[in-house]
């Protein structure tokens, strides 16, 4: 007789954590019925703040929501379908986000690329830093699956040089934007590795991805897994419906400060890199904070395995469906931290132990990375 109010209060409780779903509908609807009003003032510095601020928060808002209701399917499905879902689900939003920015505005041929570079540099410097040394804190060392690491640097290494270095070094007869076979070549391979690696990872190699000691449910973990995963299944589709249309919105005040301020064309990539990145990042820290690194390799690295492989095939076909060409070989500084970048990765995670000077050393990168940005 204990258990039903239990299950009736953690419901209540439940339900009224999605206040937020309803900040975002609000926001919506109103956007929807006051655009003109609502964006003729953007030359006024205070009222673009707050549209500005408004948009990015709500957008920022569901995305954290997103990745929490995919936290709870983790939970019920485990590894590794739990992170799959969550990179998937980030990494919809983040060509989505690209897409509204591409079609809305002028032509802004480098937003794909600075936007893929962005990402890298927060992931694989930014969130494995601050994981790993936070993680690090408390304990000498932590242990992932070795060979989970290699199958995705397998794969995330030929990618990012096929599709961020590779072109710098191949210029057709339209300059720097790669010619259409070129395109689909590229999005064929994309396509097809990064498939091949969902067989590997949700196939015979499930193993991979999961570490001894996370492998054993802990007590009540059994009774969690006998819930209904429906309800957040339907509350992650819920949240991302808003970010759909706010999106779409945000990328007003983004080209104006491009188009019309003359803001470095890099801004735009870096603003959908941390909507995109901030809420993986949290969930990635926590993970590691609570002596669970797997995990956070898990979503780390598979956050950007899948925007290299998704994104770069979805702005392609954008990019010929709406006639915007794109740039997508990196140059100068970006190269060399993006090869710089890939190799200690490689090193980091080559023992399948880590420990606080390879999180110290990410960090530092990190720092480099933000450093170009305001020298450019």
């Amino acid at each position: 007789m204990t258990d039903r109010p239990a299950v009736r209060t953690a419901g209540e409780i439940g339900l009224r954590e999605e206040w937020f779903l309803g900040v975002s509908v609000a926001t919506s609807l109103i956007f929807l019925a006051f655009p003109e009003q609502l964006f003729r003032r953007l030359p006024d510095p205070l009222w673009f703040a707050v549209v500005f601020g408004w948009l990015f928060a709500v957008v920022l808002g569901s995305a954290l929501s997103v990745v929490r209701h995919a936290d709870h399917l983790a939970e019920r499905l485990k590894e590794p379908y739990g992170t799959l879902i969550l990179t998937l689900a980030i990494t919809s939003i983040e060509v989505m986000a690209i897409s509204a920015v591409m079609i809305h505005g002028e032509n802004n041929p480098t937003l794909a690329r600075d936007t893929l570079f962005a990402v890298v540099m927060i992931i694989l410097n930014g969130m494995v830093g601050l994981s790993l040394l936070l993680g690090a804190w408390r304990r000498p060392e932590q242990q992932h699956n070795l060979q989970g690491a290699n199958a995705y640097l397998g794969v995330i290494v030929p990618l990012a040089t096929l599709s961020l270095v590779m072109p710098t070094f191949l210029a057709g007869p339209d300059g720097p934007h790669p010619s259409a076979p070129r395109q689909l070549v590229l999005g064929i391979i994309s396509v097809g590795l990064y498939t091949t690696f969902l067989f590997l990872q949700a196939g015979r190699h499930q193993d991979y991805f999961t570490t001894d000691g996370h492998r054993h449910e802990h007590p009540g973990e059994q009774t969690l897994s006998h819930r209904p995963v429906w309800p957040h299944a339907v509350l992650l589709f819920a949240y991302m419906g808003p970010v759909v249309f706010l999106v779409e919105q945000l990328a007003r005040p983004i080209d104006y400060i491009i188009e019309t301020l003359h803001a470095p064309t890099a801004f735009g990539g870096v603003v959908m890199a941390i909507l995109v990145a901030t809420p993986e990042a949290i969930s990635a820290v926590r993970a590691s904070i609570a002596d669970n690194l797997q995990r956070s390799v898990n979503i780390f690295l598979g956050s950007v395995l899948s925007t290299i492989g998704l994104t770069v095939p979805a702005m392609l076909a954008v990019s010929r469906l709406y006639g915007h060409p794109v740039t997508l070989g990196l140059e100068h500084g970006d190269l060399v931290m993006l090869l710089l970048t890939l190799a200690v990765s490689i090193i980091t995670f080559a023992s399948g132990r880590t420990h606080l000077m390879q999180g110290a050393v990410h960090l530092v990168l990190f720092l480099a990375y933000l450093l170009l940005i305001f020298q450019q």
